[in-house]
């Protein structure tokens, strides 16, 4: 048979991968859908564009500086190369600058900086399409509110009227409060809702148009909620690994604001470490200043005992009486006093540390004790004091470091109380040396006066107290130049400076946002449609069965006119026409021939039925068009319409009262007055069913129809059957009996793909004779030719010549 010489659904043969084909028909599907993706573009750039409008800009400043140690400058010792070596090299001014650089970023000094600038209380106005931020230059006036709590959230409104402001809109904790509006002038207090409100005039006021901010949004948050939100906007970073320079960066809708911001923030910074530097100088003038005023009393006490016993006495001048014994124990004398002298100082400083109270505090330093050992203990003994308590600041007790900290601290205070009462010891061993030296002096005064030996030792411990006297007083001279001239360990080497364009937010970013979700939004639904999609999508879809491919025709697309989402309606479905080269009617010539090539070479006409499975699948449409197009090559054609239920064939061609229902009822035996002509093509006639019948199956069942198909071989070459689809009605398999050829019609986008294993059983059953497929409704995507119509597919489901009114 000449139909087994084509078979064009071959699955074996030049298969692609099935991913190139899906993406490429779901591109073109886009490419049909391209308003979907214009509306969905126009949306989010309108939604992009309404964003940059109504999001006031934010700015940023970048400020840099240099972190010193303030122990740089002591030499390195051993212990620092050892310890250097064990921490892998790394420098112990780079956990310098790291616990700075943390320091830094320290909520208590956001906090500090939140009281200095009044941070808490800010000022908006209206904009074109924000509320604008009033600070420093352009603000004009501000408000003071002594009667607010801190932790009140409070709102309200300022109005300027001329030179008076009216205060309206009054709002405490989310609750507006009841009450007339307040007038108010220039440093006039007023009583609100809220308590004394003060109207103040900022140092630009002289300056400030009046009027241009005629509406002032006054709101003031508790401190920490200011504080959480300029700390957000805070970024503070080592610039390099290698170097002790930390950039802090600060974010804010007001660029004054923010370099303020990061200025204070560095203020604070200097005065928090001053403040921790000299503790131990303060500590030390408390300690000097208490020994001060206990010998001062001593020493008082000692002139007076001196001056009764030589009132007493009459004693003018003992020098001269015992000069002779004096001679002989000035140096035993010199070296005594001096000795009794550094025990004083080491019992004085072994009481302090030995003091519960002062467990937590600095210890006195430089008090000139001879064992420069025990002045190093307490030195590094404060450091770390000193770091323990930065730490419980922002921290607990539990906190690891702490606990270390502590644990190091109660070693090195029970080192130096150990020193300290060594140093004691061997104190009182030079003492009693030098005291057995004196007693021998003395021995050899036994004639002396009784006078003379108490006038010595009185006068012996008014000399101690004397140079104990002094050398405090110059001890506190010295440690209050220290705390004078305490050096700052931070250099500003770039002050806040930015750029005066905004850095958010970024049009370019969102433009590219908006951009990708006006693609990703429709081609995402578009893909989720197809992804669900169980219909019949193209020609690829036949692939996996083996029935001939006859023909494969586009979906019609009409011009369209009127609004953008209603789909347009063809005016006739009969498009094919003589001369015309559009694509429907390029398919219908590719149909036709593969048609007759199927059918091959032969004089016997051929009665050709066209069915479908579902309704709507627009058998009547094709074989309308095909009658036309097999007419136009001069081959005399028959078209019936079959479908005795619908009569879908004839109502395309016109309205008639009579025809094939007639004939078969036996209401005539002419059969020719019921054959029209088709007025656009003579080799075409027409045979349309005339009144729907209540009984079609009975009337195909009769013996008139196989004699009326009998007599239409011998006159026409082909003769076309409408019929009805096979699954609703028994129809078509009754006069499948007589035909000699059967066209199945399958619609992209209306057959479900669970159907085609059913389809090709039909075709290896036999059950209709030499059946071949075409495929209805593709939709092309081409030149005006249609030379791709075969090759792209598309996906719709509705058209005029598959709407279901066949």
């Amino acid at each position: 048979m000449p139909n087994n010489q084509i078979q064009s659904q071959q699955p074996q043969q030049n298969q692609q991968s099935d991913d190139s084909v899906v993406i490429t028909d779901f591109l073109y599907l886009c490419l049909r859908k391209w308003w979907w993706f214009a509306i969905a573009l126009i949306i989010a750039f309108g939604v992009a564009i309404a964003y940059i409008l109504r999001t006031p800009p934010v700015y940023t400043r970048t400020e840099s500086v240099v972190i010193s140690n303030s122990d740089d400058s002591r030499s390195v010792s051993i212990d620092d190369i050892f310890s250097s070596a064990s921490s892998g090299g790394i420098s112990t001014n780079s956990n310098y600058v790291n616990n700075e650089l943390i320091a830094l970023q320290s909520p208590s000094i956001m906090l500090e900086v939140v009281k200095r600038l009044g941070l808490n209380v800010s000022y908006l106005t209206d904009s074109t399409f924000y509320k604008g931020v009033l600070y420093g230059q352009n603000m004009p006036y501000t408000v003071s509110m002594p009667d607010v709590q801190d932790e009140d959230v409070v709102k309200f409104t300022v109005k300027m009227e001329g030179t008076r402001f009216v205060l309206s809109k009054f709002i405490r904790n989310k609750e507006e409060l009841d009450g007339e509006d307040v007038t108010a002038k220039l440093n006039q207090t007023v009583h609100t809702p809220i308590g004394r409100v003060t109207i103040k005039p900022s140092h630009y006021y002289n300056s400030w148009p009046g009027g241009l901010y005629a509406n002032l949004y006054v709101t003031h948050v508790p401190m920490m909620s200011a504080m959480s939100s300029y700390q957000k906007g805070l970024s503070v970073s080592l610039a390099d690994n290698k170097a002790a320079v930390i950039n802090l960066e600060m974010q804010d809708v007001n660029i004054q604001r923010a370099e303020d911001i990061l200025n204070t923030i560095i203020a604070v910074y200097k005065d928090r470490w001053v403040r921790d530097k000299n503790q131990v100088a303060v500590a030390t003038s408390a300690f000097i200043d208490d020994r001060l005023k206990k010998i001062e009393l001593e020493l008082g006490n000692v002139d007076n005992s001196i001056s009764s016993f030589k009132s007493k006495n009459l004693i003018t001048d003992v020098d001269a009486v015992a000069t002779s014994y004096l001679d002989q124990s000035t140096a035993a004398n010199a070296k005594l006093l001096d000795l009794n002298t550094q025990r004083a100082m080491a019992q004085y400083v072994l009481s302090y540390i030995t003091n519960p109270k002062q467990r937590n505090h600095v210890l006195p330093a430089n008090f000139g004790l001879t064992d420069q050992n025990i002045e190093q203990q307490i030195e590094s003994y404060n450091k770390d004091l000193i770091e323990r308590n930065q730490l419980l600041a922002n921290s607990s007790e539990a906190n690891p470091l702490v606990k270390d900290l502590d644990q190091s601290l109660r070693l090195q205070r029970s080192s130096i109380i150990t020193s300290v009462e060594n140093s004691i010891r061997s104190l009182d061993n030079q003492i009693g040396a030098y005291g057995s030296q004196e007693s021998t002096n003395n021995a050899k005064m036994a004639a002396s006066p009784t006078q003379a030996k108490y006038l010595l030792s009185v006068e012996r411990q008014q000399k101690v107290k004397e140079q104990l006297y002094v050398f405090l007083l110059q001890k506190r001279e010295e440690n209050e130049l220290s705390k004078a001239f305490t050096a700052y360990n931070t250099r500003i080497i770039t002050p806040p400076m930015g750029d005066d364009l905004p850095t958010s937010p970024v049009r370019g970013r969102i433009y590219l946002l908006a951009f990708a979700i006006g693609l990703i939004v429709p081609g995402g639904i578009l893909f989720l449609k197809e992804s669900t999609n169980t219909k019949l999508r193209g020609r690829k879809d036949l692939e996996r069965i083996s029935i001939p491919f006859a023909g494969e025709i586009p979906e019609c697309q009409p011009e369209r006119g009127g609004k953008l989402w209603k789909k347009p309606k063809l005016s006739s479905p009969l498009v094919v026409a003589e001369g015309n080269r559009d694509i429907v009617n390029e398919a219908f010539r590719v149909f036709r021939t593969n048609l007759e090539f199927m059918i091959g070479k032969g004089d016997h006409s051929q009665v050709i039925i066209v069915t479908s499975f579902n309704p709507g699948s627009g058998k009547s449409f094709i074989s309308g068009n095909l009658a036309i197009s097999l007419a136009i090559k001069n081959k005399k054609v028959l078209l019936i319409d079959g479908d005795l239920r619908h009569g879908s064939t004839s109502h395309m061609f016109g309205t008639f009262h009579h025809g094939l229902c007639d004939f078969l009822a036996g209401k005539t035996d002419d059969i020719d007055q019921y054959i029209y002509n088709y007025q656009g093509q003579a080799n075409l006639k027409v045979l349309p069913i005339g009144h729907i019948p209540p009984n079609p199956t009975e009337l195909v069942e009769g013996g008139r129809f196989p004699e009326l198909i009998k007599r239409f071989r011998e006159e026409y070459d082909y003769v076309l059957i409408d019929c009805p689809p096979i699954e609703i009605v028994a129809d078509t398999q009754i006069i499948e009996k007589w035909a000699d050829r059967t066209v199945f019609v399958v619609r992209a986008g209306l057959l479900e793909r669970s159907m085609l294993p059913e389809l090709e059983n039909l075709y290896t059953e036999k059950r209709f004779k030499n059946m071949s497929l075409v495929l209805n409704g593709t939709v092309s995507v081409g030149s005006h030719y249609g030379y791709r119509y075969g090759y792209h597919y598309g996906y719709g489901s509705n058209s005029y010549y598959g709407n279901g009114n066949e």
